[in-house]
């Protein structure tokens, strides 16, 4: 099921953009098998495995790295693989014998993925950072946040998945492509630095045009406008308008009852502060549930502010079934969708080695060998 079924992916064990980036391929699709760590070399804190979202659609195969032979299993899962994922600091896949020039070595054909946040390469390629760090270093994160406050970490949304994750899977499919042509696989090099660059390239485009101000607060796009911002409501929650366009803004001047002279001044920065004071009352004026009433699937661009535990529940969401029960546990679903090859079925993560003999057998592993795997700790079966 899904359009990369029969694609082999091997996952190096890691956090936050690689694992996510599996996820992405294996909802797909594709045969994503994991390299745990074995508990002897240091699995980490354990976790209910039904709440480890990104972990889903795998399957486990748990090595010690350390060991020669639990490195030795791993370059035979490699022989039969497509794409390696892995996301360690530059350098350490080279000292455990499991770099590019060593898979390459076994298979020329091997799309090669690693992910970082700095890169291979550059004076910052071995420091160590997450997500606020890395979008730091771009500009994205200056331009987040309220006028006149200090910068807000959007989640972890533009580094290691925007920028990060998003990136490695796009690069990933295009040395794929790539290797239909040439017949040889490559090193993809994901960096969360020039991920989260390049999604604010319309922002670097705006600001060599003089459209876009360093200022916090200022702009069109980061709550500047009073009709691109979010509004407290009567029940102190909270809507969204993002009303950019005249005919748009009509729409939603008209539907809660904005004065006209506003419409006529949409642009007028002068007008902006009167403005927002004037829909900052308005909205404060209704609950959120009424002004979905009002406004809600109208062209006034609008929408609720929904929290976690309520987005699931909305009509829309509901309609697309764009959340899913997995082992009792409300997940998003695969995303996109295909209509000849959709994603199949998804299961949850899988406990540390619940695969291990299953898949060294698969990749030529007799049962002495395996055993003998066993016998050294080298690897693990839950």
């Amino acid at each position: 099921m899904g359009p990369l079924k029969g694609l082999r992916i091997i996952e190096l064990a890691g956090i936050g953009p690689g694992p996510f980036c599996a996820m992405l391929l294996a909802d797909m699709g594709a045969d994503v098998v994991r390299v745990d760590r074995t508990e002897a070399s240091g699995l980490g804190v354990p976790m209910d495995k039904r709440y480890d979202i990104n972990g889903r659609n795998r399957r486990s195969v748990a090595l010690d790295l350390k060991a020669p032979a639990g490195r030795d299993a791993v370059k035979r899962l490699v022989a039969g693989a497509d794409i390696l994922i892995e996301g360690f600091r530059p350098g350490v896949a080279e000292r455990l014998g499991l770099g590019p020039a060593d898979c390459h070595a076994i298979n020329p054909g091997l799309v090669y993925g690693r992910m970082t946040g700095f890169g291979q390469s550059g004076p910052m390629a071995q420091a160590a950072g997450h997500d606020l760090n890395y979008i730091a270093l771009t500009g994205a994160l200056h331009a987040i946040g309220p006028a006149g406050g200090k910068p807000v970490p959007p989640l972890n949304l533009v580094g290691d998945y925007g920028g990060g994750a998003l990136y490695l899977a796009m690069g990933l499919l295009a040395a794929l492509h790539e290797r239909t042509q040439s017949g040889r696989g490559q090193v993809v090099d994901a960096a969360m630095v020039d991920g989260a660059a390049s999604l604010a390239s319309i922002f670097y485009g705006m600001t060599a045009s003089g459209r876009w101000s360093a200022k916090r607060g200022d702009n069109l796009l980061d709550g500047g406008a009073p009709f691109y911002d979010t509004y407290e409501t009567a029940d102190a929650k909270h809507v969204s308008i993002g009303a950019l366009e005249p005919k748009f803004f009509v729409e939603m001047a008209e539907r809660i009852g904005l004065d006209a002279r506003f419409i006529k001044g949409q642009y007028d920065r002068k007008l902006w502060p009167e403005m927002r004071a004037e829909m900052t009352r308005i909205l404060r004026g209704k609950s959120r549930d009424e002004w979905c009433t009002v406004l809600e699937g109208s062209d006034a661009c609008f929408a609720p502010v929904l929290s976690i535990e309520e987005a699931p529940r909305h009509p829309h969401a509901q309609a697309r079934q764009a959340f899913i029960d997995v082992a009792g546990v409300l997940q998003p679903g695969p995303a996109p969708r295909f209509d000849r090859s959709p994603a199949g079925p998804v299961k949850p993560a899988p406990a540390v080695g619940a695969h291990t003999d299953e898949v060294l057998g698969e990749a030529g592993f007799s049962a002495d060998e395996i055993a003998a795997l066993h016998a050294a700790g080298a690897a693990l079966q839950a």
